[in-house]
């Protein structure tokens, strides 16, 4: 006789089992003639150009941290919203569970609210950023004699490339 987590380990490896079986099957039914078309980089429908390795700006990532959030937000608002409305749970607890779960409600969006404005006074929303003040510091060596190593190793660097 199987137990209940038997019964689930047998799912899991009957589902494992059938998908390693079609991968397999397509495997062998599908054709292979790579060609150096077939094997290039696809960007789009675009021949990319240039390294591969660039550097993609944060607020991309900002941007889209700020899209899941919001986005986990609306998966946790529609359950909340289906019980909410339930008018016999309402009913039977005398109106205490439609004003603790609007109070519930109001403390998850208020702490998502806090968050929003808090990156906001940052900001890290701000898609150009000020640039930082870049501070004065006294020195006993000229400006002069940086600019002149400056322009000396610019034009090392030149000369090479």
């Amino acid at each position: 006789m199987l137990t209940d987590f038997g019964i689930l380990l047998l799912f899991i490896l009957a589902g494992l089992g059938l998908l390693g079986l079609i991968l397999g099957i397509g495997r062998l039914l599908r054709p292979d003639r790579p060609n150096p078309e077939k094997n290039a980089t696809y960007e789009s429908g675009e021949e990319p150009v240039g390294n591969a390795n660039v550097q993609f700006n944060v607020r991309f990532y900002v941007v889209a941290l700020l899209f899941v959030l919001f986005e986990i937000e609306l998966i946790f608002l529609f359950p909340w919203a289906v019980v909410f409305g339930n008018e016999d749970l309402i009913q039977q607890t005398d109106g205490r569970w439609g004003w603790f779960a609007l109070a519930e409600m109001t403390v998850f969006v208020g702490m998502l609210i806090l968050g929003l404005a808090y990156a906001w006074v940052k900001g890290y929303l701000d898609w150009v950023r000020p640039k930082p003040a870049i501070p004065a510091t006294e020195s006993p060596v000229p400006a002069a004699l940086y600019e002149a190593i400056n322009k000396k190793y610019e034009s090392k660097t030149v000369n090479k490339t």
